[in-house]
């Protein structure tokens, strides 16, 4: 968590974006429960320092294979932060039992919540799709900075996961994010068992960087 508030601090310093290399990860961490080894949610602690510090709209973008049901609990009937996840569809992959499309968010947070749920061996070109259009909408929005949970499992070796990016595609994924034009902060989330994940987590900083 103090990893998380530590680079959410350099951003509203002034700087462009930073990187918190956040261990445990966070989002599947809701406001009551824990799971998917997540027990603080390292992401919403951030979008919420934001907040405390001036910030009237922030967005988190999640782009981690898994959905970020915890994220979605906590921010569901908010309308301050906005939440998008691209993740593997939940009739295939956990959480299972949410991640689906129609959570758009409730009360005050209605519209606020964007879920993209997609296929088994769903490639880049597909998957960049979804990436651009929760982009537009966080554009739409009018964030004033976006924090990203991170998780490089959507790499086309990760052994639990079903996405088909390669390592090229990271630079691209992080270039795409930086051109939203406002401060970013990225939050480390999944990522298993494959040497790849060291350069596909820094091509994503390449990309922010460049």
């Amino acid at each position: 968590m103090n990893c998380a508030l530590t680079g959410a601090d350099w951003v509203n310093a002034g700087n462009r974006f930073a990187f918190s290399l956040c261990r445990p990860p966070g989002h599947h961490a809701g406001i009551d429960l824990y799971g998917g080894y997540c027990f603080i949610n390292n992401a919403a602690v951030a979008a919420q320092r934001f907040l405390d510090h001036g910030a009237k709209k922030v967005a988190i973008l999640d782009v981690d294979f898994h959905h970020g049901n915890g994220t979605q609990d906590i921010f569901y009937e908010r309308n301050d932060v906005l939440f998008a996840s691209l993740h593997g569809d939940p009739v295939d992959a956990f959480p299972y039992f949410l991640g689906y499309a129609d959570e758009t968010g409730a009360g005050a947070g209605e519209g606020y919540n964007h879920n993209y749920p997609m296929p088994p061996g769903t490639p880049w070109s597909v998957w960049a799709q979804a990436l651009d259009d929760a982009l537009a909408k966080i554009k739409a929005f009018g964030a004033e900075a976006i924090v990203v949970s991170l998780g490089v499992d959507t790499f086309e070796k990760d052994a639990i996961s079903f996405f088909k990016l390669k390592t090229p595609d990271y630079i691209t994924m992080g270039e795409k994010i930086a051109k939203a034009g406002v401060p970013v902060l990225v939050c480390m989330e999944g990522g298993y068992g494959v040497n790849e994940i060291g350069i596909n987590t820094a091509n994503v900083l390449k990309g922010l960087k460049a």
